[in-house]
């Protein structure tokens, strides 16, 4: 891959994606096969002005042994080192960026208990961190780099060398670095997200309403003060930057007592190194009341028995189905890409932000305001070419938002 791509998409992250301030400092967490490229984050993100960078180094395939092989009991321990780790630079304003590029079918064989438990403890631990990254107190990212493992299973026919490069490409053009000046490129893109946040935003809806030919007829009430967000967020401070690269959606929370209905997955989904395959999801008041799955049934039991909360949903997030991800017909394997190519949903905690004046707002005025709290938050696709959405106003005036998988504005 050519390398002053690579060095564009590290610039981007840096300016863009964190957008780093004068002596902030960054914390990065990132597989041990992307030393070479978080190495090139790092050079840029201290050119840019940041105090210090902090990097915790991820090992999936050591992860996956601890699963195997480690005593059972300390699937229900989270090391104090850890928690101090991250509770001690979040309260010190750091930004944190995320390089997600997990090997999909990893985890298969691992006891699915186990993951369960250690997730359900680190949540509890750190819960302060997950609550400040849900509310934007610190600015955050999410992006991808190639690994082998991971380029493998999305292009299995070609040998290591070619899948590493033909992902770089996809990679690269999902994030808009291919572009002259990719920056630019970016601000331009948010201000087409935000032409469709305002059109739905400037409606109120009530209720929305998806069907399409896979079989998906589902009905969304919307809290009363909700809002659609997409593109870039901002801190308290007002600093903006970009949760995801890429990013192709906008999204807001459902009310989590209003979703009815059936919706079938569009795409697979990869859930703690496990894929689940052509399922449906059933709710009744919002609640999960039944589902099914061609392949891993139980990891989606699983998945929707983590919590209480794990039974409703988070988030509800429109993609249009000529989005440049949907148009290279490429299934990533990877949420971060996968979701950004359909209209999705997220199983768990919904965001605070997608309620008027949340900063403002109690935990318990959040909850009666009908935003959803869990210990996950797990994106599934279901948009298709055919999606149909209808939004409901206060008024019960239907108006079409979705017309054949496309905004019909």
């Amino acid at each position: 891959m050519d390398n002053k791509l690579i060095q564009k998409y590290a610039q981007a992250i840096v300016k863009i994606g964190i957008n780093i301030q004068k002596d902030q400092i960054l914390v990065i967490s990132a597989p041990i096969e992307g030393a070479e490229f978080v190495r090139l984050v790092t050079k840029y993100a201290y050119k840019a002005g940041a105090r210090e960078v902090v990097i915790k180094w991820n090992d999936e395939l050591s992860t996956k042994l601890r699963f195997l092989h480690a005593n059972d009991e300390i699937f229900d321990e989270y090391p104090s080192y850890l928690k101090e780790f991250y509770l001690s630079y979040s309260r010190k304003g750091a930004a944190f960026l995320t390089i997600y590029a997990s090997d999909p079918d990893l985890m298969k064989d691992i006891n699915p208990s186990r993951m369960i438990r250690q997730q359900k403890v680190s949540s509890a631990a750190i819960k302060e961190f997950y609550d400040r990254q849900m509310a934007n107190i610190n600015s955050w990212c999410i992006v991808s780099i190639p690994t082998v493992s991971w380029a493998k299973k999305v292009f299995p026919k070609n040998n290591d060398n070619e899948a590493i490069e033909l992902l770089w490409e996809a990679i690269l053009k999902a994030a808009r670095i291919y572009n002259e000046d990719p920056i630019q490129a970016w601000e331009n893109h948010k201000d087409n997200l935000k032409k469709s946040m305002d059109f739905l935003n400037s409606h109120n809806f009530k209720k929305l309403k998806f069907k399409n030919q896979l079989g998906t007829n589902l009905e969304i009430d919307l809290p009363e003060n909700h809002v659609w967000l997409g593109g870039s967020e901002y801190t308290p401070e007002k600093i903006e930057f970009i949760a995801n690269m890429p990013t192709e959606e906008v999204f807001t929370a459902p009310h989590k007592l209003g979703v009815n209905g059936t919706v079938y997955s569009s795409k697979p989904l990869s859930y703690n190194g496990k894929l689940i395959v052509e399922f449906s999801i059933t709710f009744e008041k919002g609640k999960i009341v039944d589902f099914t799955a061609q392949k891993g049934f139980e990891t989606l039991k699983d998945l929707i028995n983590t919590d209480e909360g794990s039974h409703y949903l988070g988030e509800v997030a429109l993609v249009p189905h000529n989005s440049p991800i949907s148009q290279s017909n490429i299934l990533f394997y990877n949420t971060l890409f996968d979701e950004n190519a359909s209209c999705h949903l997220a199983i768990g905690r919904g965001y605070p932000t997608c309620v008027k004046n949340s900063e403002k707002m109690s935990p318990e005025e959040i909850e009666k305001a009908g935003i959803n709290y869990s210990i996950v938050h797990e994106d599934f696709m279901f948009g298709t070419a055919d999606l149909k959405i209808t939004g409901i106003t206060h008024d019960e005036k239907e108006i079409i938002i979705f017309n054949e998988g496309n905004f019909s504005y």
